[in-house]
């Protein structure tokens, strides 16, 4: 699992990098990214109910998300905050290593967008 500090801790940030981030949209899931002032990167995992039914479910898809994202930290901008939505239930099942490659297009092209500011 993530460390705390690299989380969000309440519905104002995540707010916050709804309204005022871009969106990277993949075939799987979207990336919803701002840059903070904290000076670390923090990163959410959001998924609807539409996605699984089941706690148990929409939280397994959550672990595995953050497992990636935990592993491949050295990779991703640092001073960003990220939100990754899943909307295919198929992420619950997906090979680890499709996951990260899904996930890692996701980050690449966001650092592509950004940098055209």
């Amino acid at each position: 699992m993530l460390s705390k500090k690299y989380r969000f801790h309440s519905r104002g940030g995540v707010r916050y990098v709804y309204q005022k981030g871009k969106t990277v949209r993949g075939p799987k899931m979207s990336l919803v990214f701002c840059e903070n002032t904290r000076g670390f990167t923090r990163i959410a995992v959001v998924v609807s109910k539409k996605v699984n039914k089941t706690a148990v479910g929409r939280n397994r898809i959550r672990r595995r998300v953050y497992e990636v994202v935990r592993r491949n930290m050295e990779h991703i901008p640092l001073k960003h905050d990220y939100i990754f939505v899943v909307f295919a239930p198929d992420v619950e099942k997906m090979e680890y290593t499709r996951l990260e490659e899904t996930i890692g297009k996701l980050v690449a092209e966001s650092k592509v967008c950004y940098n055209r500011k």
